[in-house]
């Protein structure tokens, strides 16, 4: 038999009940369902919701078959042919009685099937039905006719509601099938669409819209026969889960739909739009829809693409991701369709309320064997409540918008999604960030320069959080420019001058947020939240106190962490946070205890801002105590004192864990660091997280997708490790200390290979096996990061999935690189698109980039090699990080990434104490900045300062025109800079060049010198070799120099 019904999934959904308080209650009061169907209707036509429903019930579709659901029984009218197939459900003991009415041929005598059918459909009072479906067929128009004969028929209401609930919520069966087309459907956007696209756009190559949109559908195959072509498995391939896909199965929901603003009907979000025939623009935006169907289940995404955006348009496009991620949380089991698209038109009102008029008339809805429910739209009217396990074609958009040159354009942003327990999660995703859809111009159309053109249309990936305004590589990908009059204002504006006016810019931008975030009206969300007063409790009551307080002695009870002090003949106790500390003096006979306690207006350091429920209340500052037997007050001293520190420790304790999180895992222990063998353990993605097993399985560590604030690869590329790089949002515990990062590593070398000497080498000889040994390093390493940068991928996509939010993986970029001394070794700094990064060594080092409010250098001398960097964050309540001991060569290096990123930074020739600088911002950050904020760390006084100081402490200053020479000859700075200025004085460059000694002297100078620097072999040699040279060089050099002639010394390094 060809077709196998699943029995048990039919009988599961006929037990399906309907009661009053759902929305099956249109349908209570019926006496029977009634299922019509005729013949099939036309490809074009969308799928009936009785198609749909027969579909969903039966798994096929039956054309020309009556289904009565009574009560107690189940009619069927159908033909012989089909009466063979659904003899299956009677077989499988159905939960009510099946009867199967067969309908003869045409050419058959007739049988009593469809007047029986009719008489057990008029036998009832109220029968439920689709009642605004229309059939046509043989069938169908006999059964017309029968039953208009009939006297008394059946009220009939409407069934569409009832069958919109029983498919609404999918089951596990159907959750699979969609999310295999919603892998399809997103495979064919990322490995084909967008490709394609990027392609047209590269070329400029003329194509229309619905061109296009064909050569999309042929991705599936084409043709029957022996004509037939296959699906375009290059495409397939690279997708997720799809390597058994029943292609057979698998067709288009639609024709994709792709518009830009050359399409001659203008921009068009609804799902019934068609490509036209009008060629591609090559600029502006352009929409791209796609929907697929497995196994006649539906998935649905949309896209915007736009070329060359204005400002406005990528805020509008990042208020539709932003809009996105909030309707994802707020899609959960038990809310109304309406509250979500009420939580979207409050979004755009908060964000951008002149939106809310070109915001789309609802926000999606179910999504299935029907392509659009439209009981379940996500609109303003509808109160259907969302349940778990619906899926939901998201949709969002703005229309009628208008560009800088009045034309209008539209954009939409649209998901296949699955509602939770506590938010929806995403089915479909891909090609969404800016970093996909948005395209920038490079080069000039008309540059007619051999070095432009070659790079005219090639597509180069930008970093995320660069500024497109100022770089236009930033955000997208890079087409072509607009004019050659802009690239020549680009060429002609020089680096320096454009950091200088971006840096103004910047803190101009600093000083506002500032103001506006500790102002007066908002200083209650901007300000830190202080200490609270905290209260204990000594005992409950009199009866509570311990049998050492009946003999009014002083005595300490650790367990309550109480001392208990006799007062004028009573046991009064303190708990041990009222004392500040207790010391004992000797005085003659007697020894004096003094018990000092904690109190407002002390000047006691850490201490001084400790609160108090009424500072304004009278205190007890001390309390002293006499006694003959010392020995007992040094004991009551030692207790004192120790059950203090064990407090203090244990309060310390609890401060340092008060931002782990515990991981949400039931039974999960993690156990102390990973201790003994070294041996490779095992990585797993689960549903919520990650899992490291030891290869033992009696060790492992849990860490949660929503614990993961960044996820690194950074490849083995001049590194001994591959690494994927996990930082997280709060610590987790590791043992007994607390862990900010997680970290999967493999050696890149390989150890069974012996360089010193191999079984190769005892038969070949030359460099065939070094080089053929190299070869297999190359590609090992390349199978490395091949295998680490896709497990990270996966990771991200996993937990994109979890969570909603989308997680990126971000890659080191080595060229951006620099060294420093962020803890106490020298270490390599690389850059990363969201990140500052040291992946290679513990202690490891991530710095968010958007957390940091200015960047301080310090240290910026001309006469110094290196300088220091602090970052200091937005949360004033951090410490400040500083990287000291940063190369003075890599000085224009670090500030053109600092200002690339959009991070204000300051200059200044002495490193600042921080400490008492966020003290004063932390005690008033609005009084701060009214005062200037930031401006204190830099401007033209604190520059001419260091001018001043160089020319007064050294004589020996180079001329800033000799600077150049004196850089870019390491060798020839430590003769002729101090020539130079000895022997141009005061004087200008002119006078200086006119008087000095030519370009050929000078190499002969220098070499001379060289060579007898480093062939002096003892002190003897250097002292002779010393008097040489003072004979070589001007007498100037005898006269009497200043006390300050060490200062110059990083600059020129004096005389040896």
């Amino acid at each position: 038999m060809a077709v196998q019904l699943n029995k048990t999934l039919i009988n599961a959904r006929l037990r399906t009940n309907a009661t009053q308080n759902d929305e099956f209650g249109s349908i209570v009061d019926s006496d029977a369902l009634l299922l019509l169907s005729g013949d099939p209707a036309g490809e074009d036509e969308p799928v009936r919701k009785g198609t749909a429903f027969q579909t969903w019930l039966l798994g096929y579709e039956f054309p020309s078959t009556f289904i009565l659901f009574d009560k107690n029984k189940i009619f069927i009218l159908c033909s012989a042919s089909k009466a063979k197939f659904l003899q299956q459900i009677k077989d499988g003991n159905p939960p009510v009685p099946i009867e199967i009415l067969i309908q003869a041929k045409a050419k058959e005598p007739s049988t009593d099937a469809l007047p029986k059918f009719v008489d057990a459909y008029a036998s009832h009072k109220r029968i439920a039905t689709l009642v605004k479906e229309s059939y046509s067929g043989k069938l169908i128009t006999e059964w017309e006719q029968v039953l208009s004969k009939v006297a008394q028929q059946p009220e009939q209401v409407d069934l569409a509601p009832a069958v919109s609930a029983y498919m609404a919520v999918k089951d596990e069966e159907e959750l699979k099938i969609i999310r295999t087309a919603a892998n399809l459907t997103s495979t064919l956007l990322i490995h084909h669409i967008m490709v394609k696209l990027e392609t047209i756009l590269d070329k400029e190559a003329k194509i229309t819209h619905d061109q296009f949109a064909s050569q999309i559908e042929l991705r599936i195959g084409t043709g029957d026969g022996d004509d037939a072509k296959g699906p375009d498995m290059r495409v397939w391939s690279k997708g997720r889960g799809l390597q058994d896909v029943d292609w057979g199965s698998t067709e288009f929901c639609y024709t994709p739909i792709i518009q830009s603003r050359s399409t001659s009907t203008g921009y068009d979000l609804k799902s019934t739009a068609i490509s036209s025939a009008d060629p591609i623009a090559h600029k502006g935006v352009i929409l791209i829809a796609v929907g697929m169907r497995y196994k006649s289940y539906c998935a649905n995404l949309g896209r915007s693409v736009i070329v060359d955006p204005s400002k406005e348009q990528e805020e509008i496009y990042n208020l539709l991701l932003s809009l996105q991620s909030e309707l994802m949380r707020e899609m959960k089991d038990g809310v109304t369709a309406r509250e979500v698209y009420q939580r979207a038109l409050e979004y755009i009102k908060d964000k951008k309320p002149e939106l809310e008029k070109h915001f789309v008339k609802n926000v999606g809805s179910v999504i299935g064997l029907e392509f659009r429910d439209s009981a379940y739209v996500l609109s303003s009217k509808n109160a259907r409540h969302l349940k778990t396990n619906m899926v939901f074609n998201l949709s969002l958009g703005f229309s009628d918008l208008l560009d800088d040159t009045g034309k209008k354009y539209a954009l939409h942003l649209i998901d296949t999604v699955r509602v939770g327990p506590d938010k929806a999660t995403f089915l479909t995703d891909g090609a969404k960030l800016p970093t996909d859809t948005l395209f920038y111009l490079n080069t000039a159309e008309d540059q007619v320069d051999d070095q432009a053109k070659s790079s005219r249309n090639h597509p180069v990936k930008a970093p995320a959080n660069g500024t497109p305004g100022k770089n236009k590589t930033a955000g997208g990908k890079v087409l072509r420019n607009k004019t050659r009059s802009a690239a020549q204002e680009e060429v002609l504006q020089t680096t320096a001058t454009k950091i200088k006016e971006h840096q103004v810019e910047l803190h101009a931008a600093l000083q506002r947020e500032g103001l506006a975030k500790y102002s007066e009206n908002g200083v209650k969300h901007g300000e830190k939240e202080g200490k609270s007063w905290k209260r204990f409790q000594s005992y409950k009551g009199e009866g509570a106190l311990p049998k050492e307080s009946e003999g009014l002695r002083i005595a300490v009870d650790r367990k309550a962490q109480t001392i208990i002090l006799p007062m004028h003949g009573f046991a009064v106790p303190f708990h041990i946070n009222t004392i500040k500390n207790v010391s004992k003096n000797d005085e003659g006979d007697f020894t004096y205890l003094r018990i000092n306690f904690q109190t407002p207006g002390q000047l006691a350091g850490k201490k001084d801002d400790t609160p108090f429920e009424d500072p304004d209340a009278t205190f007890i500052r001390s309390v002293t105590y006499r006694s003959a037997d010392g020995h007992r007050f040094d004991t009551i001293s030692k207790q004192i004192t120790d059950l203090k520190k064990e407090v203090n420790k244990r309060e310390q304790q609890k401060k340092e864990m008060a931002d782990v999180i515990e991981q949400d895992l039931p039974e999960v222990f993690v156990r102390p660091a990973l201790d003994g063998k070294r041996l490779p353990g095992e990585v797993e993605i689960h549903q919520n997280g990650l899992r490291y097993q030891s290869p033992m399985g009696s060790q492992k560590i849990d860490v949660l997708f929503s614990n993961i604030k960044h996820l690194f690869f950074q490849p083995c590329e001049k590194e001994l490790l591959v690494i994927v790089h996990v930082h997280l949002k709060a610590p987790i515990m590791i043992g007994k200390r607390k862990a900010h990062d997680i970290q999967f590593f493999r050696e890149a070398s390989d150890v069974q290979f012996d360089e010193t000497g191999n079984r190769k080498r005892k038969h070949r000889y030359g460099d065939e096996d070094e080089i053929e040994m190299e070869q297999q390093e190359r590609k090992r390493r390349q199978m490395l990061n091949k295998e680490f940068k896709l497990f990270a991928e996966r990771v991200a996509e996993a937990a994109s999935t979890s969570t909603g939010d989308t997680l990126e993986v971000d890659i080191p970029f080595r060229e951006l690189s620099f060294e420093g001394v962020p803890f106490r070794t020298n270490v390599r700094l690389q850059p990363t698109t969201e990140c500052l990064v040291h992946l290679v060594d513990p202690p490891f080092l991530v710095v968010t980039l958007n957390e940091i409010e200015i960047a301080s250098l310090e240290r910026v001398q001309f006469s110094l090699k290196q300088f220091d960097m602090v970052f200091v964050f937005k949360d004033f309540t951090k410490a400040p990080l500083h990287i000291n001991s940063i190369p003075s060569s890599q000085l224009d290096d670090v500030k053109n990434w600092l200002d690339s990123v959009d991070i204000p930074m300051t200059e200044g020739p002495v490193n600042l104490n921080w400490g008492p600088v966020m003290k004063t911002i932390n005690d008033d950050p609005y009084e701060f900045f009214q005062q200037g904020g930031w401006s204190f760390l830099g401007g033209a006084g604190a520059e001419s300062e260091i001018e001043e100081d160089s020319e007064s402490e050294s004589e020996f200053e180079a001329d800033p025109g000799e600077s150049e020479f004196e850089e870019s000859s390491v060798e020839g700075s430590d003769y002729d800079g101090s020539d130079a200025s000895e022997e141009s004085g005061s004087a200008s460059y002119d006078d200086a060049s006119d008087e000095g000694d030519d370009w050929d002297e000078l190499e002969r100078k220098a070499a001379k010198l060289l060579d007898e620097v480093f062939n002096s072999a003892d002190s003897k040699r250097a002292a002779e070799a010393k008097t040489r040279r003072g004979s070589d060089v001007s007498d100037d050099d005898e006269r009497p120099r200043k006390k300050s002639v060490a200062k110059p010394k990083a600059n020129g390094k004096g005389k040896r």
